[in-house]
């Protein structure tokens, strides 16, 4: 029973009435149900197999394949970010262990920031995987873009990771609700797999409305980017021909859904600073004076005026170097671009030895950011860092660097020690010898023999 008291002269008998009455009336309530209801109550997270079960459904999983790349990459802390960080193009700027020993090439395959990053990546994926088949049953008369960009997703995300991951990749899918458990795979292996999703989706596009065109730029792209990483520069060349200078595959933030996460991660919390010059190795991102990477110094006047007003970084201390590549929240980002189109070319011409051809397309890609043109290298060595150079500062962000990096030990012949940030690491202590990046640990729950661990760490 209610007893109150209160300054208003309520009796104690008038209170314990108003308590039988609430009781009376939630008993009441009670009653009218059956126990059965509240074990009945729809959940709205989970979607049932036959809530998709048509052309409606098939769509909302493309859309949400869509989305999941954006988490992937720039709208999230993916592979993109922290492929950059263990590159030369971020610096660590807060006290996360996590991200420091991504930077200082100790990586531990526990680290929950590169487990984060390889769900949102597998996400995307599996995402793209189950829209293909629904929109194949439910959907057949589809335009054909739409399954081709399913592939799309499959295809970058399948290249991404091998770029930045140790040999023994994993890709595991889902056939009829249940879980199919993956093999490792070797990079080559995961190369190709990249490649066969590349040329399925190109084999869908059969029109020419601006999202076929989109589409089919996109996955030419991806396609060329695999094939240098298989070094197979003349057929990625090939595979990029007629992609336009001025083509961007955009993932779109806003201030409601993703926020781009350039900009949260560096501008706003400063636990990500440009780098200049680090590890000896590293280019000169933030002081070259480059328009292809525009920098500010935390709280100068040039950052003042995108907002940025913190003289450090997270971690209070500098120097903070702030990107205004993306300058808001909702900046968009290219994942793919015609550029990058451009960039394959002249690393085929440069390959071929068509040395004056490759020179041209860096001077005329060059032009249209209104830089002055190279002067030849002189020297094959030159020519390589020249081109990769060109690279690094057109492409930076994009998640291309380890992937280059990688590249330059495996099809130049250059050591480790001379393309990574190696000595002594910034924080104290020296850089590690990573070239890749582990399994997570997760990936020990796969029952397959061999899952979650490294076939090699070799680039």
């Amino acid at each position: 029973m209610f007893r109150y008291s209160n300054s208003r002269g309520l009796s104690g008998r008038s209170s314990r009435l108003r308590g039988v009455g609430a009781s009376a009336l939630i008993a009441a309530a009670l009653a009218a149900c059956s126990p059965g209801e509240f074990l009945e109550v729809t959940d709205p997270d989970i979607i049932n197999p036959s809530d998709v079960a048509s052309a409606a459904g098939a769509n909302a999983i493309r859309l949400g394949a869509i989305a999941r790349l954006n988490t992937a990459t720039s709208g999230g802390e993916s592979l993109l970010l922290l492929g950059g960080l263990f590159a030369d193009e971020w610096n660590n700027g807060d006290s996360f262990i996590a991200r420091q020993e991504i930077d200082q090439r100790t990586i531990t395959p526990q680290n929950n920031f590169l487990t984060d990053a390889n769900r949102a990546l597998h996400r995307a994926r599996l995402s793209a995987a189950q829209a293909s088949q629904l929109l194949k049953k439910y959907n057949p008369a589809a335009p054909g873009w739409q399954n081709a960009e399913m592939y799309f997703v499959q295809a970058y995300v399948e290249n991404l990771a091998a770029e930045h991951y140790c040999s023994g990749l994993v890709f595991s899918t889902v056939v009829d609700g249940v879980e199919a458990y993956g093999k490792p795979l070797t990079t080559a292996e995961a190369y190709a797999r990249a490649l066969a999703h590349a040329d399925s989706g190109l084999a869908l596009i059969t029109g020419n409305t601006a999202d076929d065109l989109r589409v089919r730029s996109a996955l030419q792209v991806t396609r060329g980017r695999v094939l240098l990483n298989l070094n197979r520069p003349a057929d990625a060349a090939t595979a990029v021909s007629g992609v336009t200078t001025g083509f961007q595959y955009q993932m779109f933030h806003s201030l409601i859904t993703n926020s781009n996460q350039y900009w949260n991660f560096n501008n706003l919390a400063g636990r990500y600073s440009v780098s200049t010059g680090e590890g000896a190795n590293g280019l000169n991102y933030a002081t070259a004076n480059d328009p292809r990477v525009p920098v500010c110094a935390g709280g100068d006047v040039t950052c003042r005026a995108i907002g940025v007003t913190k003289t450090t970084r997270d971690d209070l201390t500098g120097p903070y170097y702030v990107q205004r590549m993306w300058p808001l929240r909702e900046s968009s980002v290219a994942i793919a671009s015609g550029a990058e189109a451009r960039l394959i070319e002249a690393e085929a011409q440069l390959k071929a030895g068509n040395l004056t051809a490759s020179l041209s397309t860096l001077n005329t890609l060059r032009g249209t950011f209104g830089l002055a043109a190279l002067p030849d290298a002189g020297s094959e060595a030159g020519r390589v860092d020249q081109l990769f150079r060109e690279r690094a500062f057109t492409l930076f962000g994009r998640g291309t660097r380890t992937g280059d990096m990688r590249r330059l030990i495996r099809q130049y012949g250059r050591s480790a020690n001379s393309v990574f940030p190696t000595g002594a690491w910034h924080k104290g202590g020296n850089y590690g010898s990573d070239v890749t990046i582990p399994m997570p640990q997760a990936e020990l729950n796969n029952p397959t023999p061999g899952a979650g661990v490294c076939i090699d760490r070799n680039a």
